[in-house]
């Protein structure tokens, strides 16, 4: 073979060698705050079970009760979880006139435990990708569906988050909420929600409390997203 044969496929090596990388793809890598959504809302119409898991004394009247967090309402920039907890069933005393009014203000009739359906978590977004932020609210209700004293509280997240959880320092309209009730223990409250999907291996999601100037205070509820249960009646008022 020639030499100037040799020289052709040489040449080709070496322009190759100098042509411009290729540009890479856009990434295609969700955002957290995508998928937190996305695994938040694969649970819209489902109910599931679960209870306290924290051990803080100051609730004690928690302790042992059955939860039910159900995703009521969802669309694409809100979901409504309506939390229902367990009243303690009434006592024989009670009985021998078959109503009683729990702490709470739900009643009871008969032997059967009532619940208290006051409380609604309110999760929005607002923004696109990277820019998205939730806010979380608590809507609490009467029996009879009037809004309590203290409602519609909570806080939007500050950054991106993760993929399975999100926290919520508390806003200015809730700071100047609780200081009207006296509620200065709150002022610093931060609130946390994680979820992992529908569908997932030990598929979970807890609600969560702590403190800035508490570093003892811990207050959190596990909900095994597993297994759905029975969907409960409407949260009060909704």
């Amino acid at each position: 073979m020639h030499i100037a044969q040799l020289s052709l496929p040489l040449a080709a090596v070496a322009l190759a060698a100098c042509a411009p990388a290729p540009v890479p793809a856009a990434s295609t890598v969700a955002h957290p705050q995508e998928v937190f959504w996305q695994a938040l809302s694969s649970h819209c119409g489902k109910a599931y079970a679960g209870g306290l898991a924290s051990t803080d004394a100051r609730d004690a009247d928690w302790a042992g009760k059955r939860m039910v967090a159900h995703w009521a309402e969802c669309d694409e920039t809100r979901v409504a979880i309506a939390f229902h907890v367990e009243e303690a069933p009434p006592t024989p005393s009670s009985q021998a006139v078959g109503r009683i009014e729990t702490s709470s203000g739900s009643e009871a009739v008969g032997p059967e435990p009532s619940w208290n359906r006051s409380r609604t978590w309110i999760v929005t977004r607002e923004g696109t990708g990277a820019d998205t932020r939730f806010t979380l609210k608590h809507d609490h209700r009467h029996a009879d569906g009037e809004a309590d004293a203290v409602t519609f509280y909570g806080g939007t997240s500050a950054d991106a988050g993760s993929a399975s959880a999100q926290d919520f320092p508390v806003d200015a309209e809730s700071v100047t909420l609780f200081t009207r009730e006296g509620l200065t223990a709150s002022l610093t409250n931060v609130w946390r929600i994680e979820v992992t999907p529908r569908g997932s291996a030990d598929a979970r999601f807890a609600y969560q409390l702590t403190r800035h100037n508490d570093p003892t205070r811990l207050f959190r509820v596990e909900i095994d997203a597993s297994a759905p249960v029975e969907t409960p009646p409407a949260a009060w008022g909704w």
